[in-house]
């Protein structure tokens, strides 16, 4: 099954704009998001071709400055999925297309293996994303996002055979007590990676936004919402922390995951 990888990056994000070309530093020196977004992408076996999509002239000279194939797309795409979704159509023939977001530069290679393989395992599956259960540690971090006023990482819960029930920007479920740093929890972190068939992630655009995606702000809802199958696959760390880039308060964070990494 060939498999094309796209990074949807884009200059004016609402709550940060220009992320894609902020420096982060690591063990290896200062390197913008999108370009270790792209080497995290790099990473990945199984997959036969990797392109950045963006509608800004300024990523496009910067990602192929550094090697990336650069694909461009229409001001008009409302999210990641939309920008995928034209690739897609511009580049047809693969059998899978997987969305690496372009401010998840943490993403371990395994994440997107497995999430592959999990689409692949089920036919009735329109689109599989992976999901990666918190210890005390990130639910306090999630916690803390949304007491100061911050949009931090997305939740999610699913059910039977890991079909995904919703998600949220609010920390889901409801525990209704506190956990050591290390203790397992039952929130699951939504990695923001997908993989799509290709006949779904065409129809996507087509489809108008719903009222959830509307109030909460995430694009996966939008299957959801059009009654898709979203399968949640459940990855492990392997002792590796994972972050995405939401603010300008996430840099240090993701700096000191890199520096961990070392």
């Amino acid at each position: 099954m060939s498999v094309l990888l796209v990074i949807p990056a884009r200059y004016a994000s609402t709550r940060y704009p220009g992320k894609p070309l902020v420096p982060l530093k690591g063990p290896d020196g200062d390197k913008t998001l999108i370009r270790r977004s792209w080497e995290a992408a790099q990473e990945v076996k199984g997959v036969d071709r990797v392109v950045v999509a963006t509608d800004d002239d300024r990523i496009k000279a910067h990602a192929e400055s550094f090697g990336a194939e650069v694909v461009m797309t229409s001001t008009t795409c409302q999210n990641g999925t939309e920008r995928c979704a034209e690739v897609a159509t511009r580049l047809p023939g693969f059998e899978m297309v997987v969305n690496l977001q372009g401010d998840a530069p943490l993403t371990p290679a395994w994440f997107v293996e497995d999430l592959i393989a999990g689409l692949r395992a089920d036919p009735q599956a329109d689109i599989a994303t992976p999901v990666l259960r918190c210890d005390g540690r990130a639910v306090a971090s999630f916690l803390a996002d949304r007491r100061a006023g911050r949009v931090g990482g997305t939740t999610a819960v699913f059910g039977a055979g890991g079909r995904a029930l919703y998600f949220s920007k609010e920390v889901i479920p409801y525990t209704g007590r506190s956990y050591d740093e290390d203790e397992p929890t039952p929130v699951f972190h939504h990695v923001g990676v997908y993989a799509y068939r290709p006949r779904a992630l065409r129809a996507y655009p087509s489809w108008p936004a719903g009222p959830l995606e509307g109030l909460e702000g995430l694009e996966q809802l939008r299957f959801l919402e059009q009654g898709r199958t979203v399968l949640c696959v459940e990855v492990e760390a392997r002792g590796r922390q994972f972050w995405e880039l939401n603010n300008p308060e996430d840099v240090p964070r993701i700096e000191a995951m890199l520096a961990a990494m070392a």
